[in-house]
């Protein structure tokens, strides 16, 4: 599914985020920055772990907030990592909302015209992926009723549920007056 809010188009595309012809992909991350399970493992194994070690680097850094590293051997430029996620490693709406939106802000730091997402905080984190989803394309849709450079916006996810979900959330989120 796809919809355009501002200039920015915005989809849902179940596959893997990390052969995604974006600028940058987002990494579902700890405030720690290690790669383990999931997105962050599934990056570092494709990527390489100078991805991780760069991150790393750069940690500890507050819940909520996000790091930009290099992408190693991925085919986007840059790996934003989203911390949704303390050392207790669990999510929740305030850390996936504030996470999103720093993600958002990073991306426009660097100018960059795409960037791609997961579901944040549903995997490792334990979040439910329909509240994820409904939070996480409200804060893409607010984002880009402000100035930004995105002009494409992708939701990558691995599951027909998480598909579902994103399109429903997109579908119905409100972009007048934004």
């Amino acid at each position: 599914m796809d919809r355009t809010i501002g200039q920015t188009v915005v989809k849902v595309e179940r596959g893997d985020i990390t052969t995604m012809a974006v600028d940058a992909i987002v990494n579902a991350a700890n405030n720690y920055l290690w790669m383990g399970g999931g997105v962050a493992g599934a990056i570092k194994q494709a990527g390489g772990a100078e991805i991780e070690r760069e991150a790393m680097g750069k940690g500890p850094i507050e819940p909520g907030d996000a790091v930009v590293t290099g992408a190693g051997r991925l085919r986007c430029r840059h790996v934003i990592h989203a911390a949704t996620m303390a050392q207790d490693l669990m999510a929740s709406a305030d850390l996936i909302r504030r996470a999103t939106r720093s993600s958002l802000r990073r991306a426009d730091a660097l100018k960059l015209a795409s960037l791609a997402f997961p579901a944040l905080g549903t995997g490792v984190g334990g979040f439910g992926v329909r509240d994820a989803a409904q939070i996480m394309v409200d804060e893409v849709a607010g984002h880009l009723g402000a100035t930004t450079t995105l002009r494409t916006v992708v939701f990558a996810v691995v599951s027909p549920d998480a598909e579902q979900a994103f399109a429903d959330a997109l579908q119905h989120v409100e972009t007048s007056g934004r």
